[in-house]
């Protein structure tokens, strides 16, 4: 059922809203069910989802903002969209307090960073200093946030959505090409773990897959994964302790998926997309679907 409806026509321009975070607990004392919302405006608003109030504004009008990510402390988020710069904010004043556009490079001049649209930010949980980007340049950036630079550039994974992860040394990239769509890297050393196989759809046997959204499950230790795209207009969920074993398959639909979503609990997934239906999806095991359905475990 619909909760609550956040109206932004003051701060849009007549522009869609692009990506949206929570805003983890963290700090105990801050307003809780506080939703931070970008726009192609270039607007980031922060909205008590409660009271339906916007309880601050920042616009660049020169930019869109594609991608958003917190620490899990809550305490500073990312954004960065059409500008192919990192605005890092205090959560709290709401001040910038760091930009990241570059680092060491190739010759005297060059420089690592991005060089076209960034769609998809990740800080690591593990370490609070490090960030790993991409988007249309075909790479991902490992940046180190105290240092405002890139350290490591991975060449390869071009991204269009939201669909970059980090769980312990391992970043998930879903690219929107297809072949090698969806990809694991080792985020010290930057090379490539494991391409995950990802066959034509099973309605549709000519047509590839295309990521837009990429995710592992939560908590941090994750058991499963979960992409998503169009051309094959499909979602999958594979079971990374079982050599990413598909678990399951969202298909048949009329549009792309565009966005998908874990659960705390790491066991329920939304996918949503073009088709404008939210669908929840359980992940059960074998042994639990035949409790509830005898006979009908596959």
């Amino acid at each position: 059922a619909l909760a609550q409806t956040l109206l932004t026509p003051q701060f849009s321009n007549g522009l869609p809203c692009t990506i949206a975070r929570w805003r983890p607990v963290g700090n105990t004392e801050r307003t809780k069910n506080v939703l931070l919302t970008g726009n192609a405006h270039g607007a980031l608003q922060h909205w008590h989802v409660t009271s339906g109030k916007c309880l601050n504004s920042y616009i660049d009008e020169e930019n869109q903002i594609y991608a958003l990510d917190y620490l899990p402390s809550g305490d500073r988020f990312a954004a960065a969209g059409k500008d192919p710069i990192i605005k890092i904010f205090d959560e709290d004043t709401r001040q910038l307090v760091s930009t990241l556009k570059g680092g060491f490079g190739f010759g005297l001049k060059g420089e690592h960073g991005h060089s076209n649209r960034i769609f998809s930010l990740k800080f690591d949980s593990s370490d609070p200093n490090i960030l790993a980007s991409a988007g249309w340049d075909n790479t991902i950036q490992i940046w180190d946030c105290r240092q405002e630079r890139s350290v490591r550039t991975i060449y390869g994974p071009h991204l269009c959505g939201d669909s970059l992860d980090i769980s312990d040394d391992n970043i998930l990239a879903g690219s929107w090409k297809p072949t090698e769509q969806l990809q694991i890297y080792s985020l010290s050393t930057g090379q490539l773990v494991r391409t995950i196989d990802w066959s034509s759809s099973y309605l549709s046997k000519q047509e590839p897959l295309m990521v837009y959204a990429a995710q592992y499950s939560k908590p941090t230790n994750s058991e499963f994964l979960a992409a998503g795209g169009s051309g094959a207009n499909e979602a999958r969920v594979f079971d990374i302790n079982n050599k990413y074993g598909l678990v399951g398959t969202v298909t048949g639909l009329a549009r792309g998926v565009f966005t998908l979503d874990f659960a705390p609990n790491g066991r329920r997934l939304s996918v949503a997309g073009g088709d404008a239906t939210i669908r929840i999806i359980d992940i059960v095991s074998r042994e639990e679907w035949e409790l509830e359905r005898p006979g009908n475990a596959q």
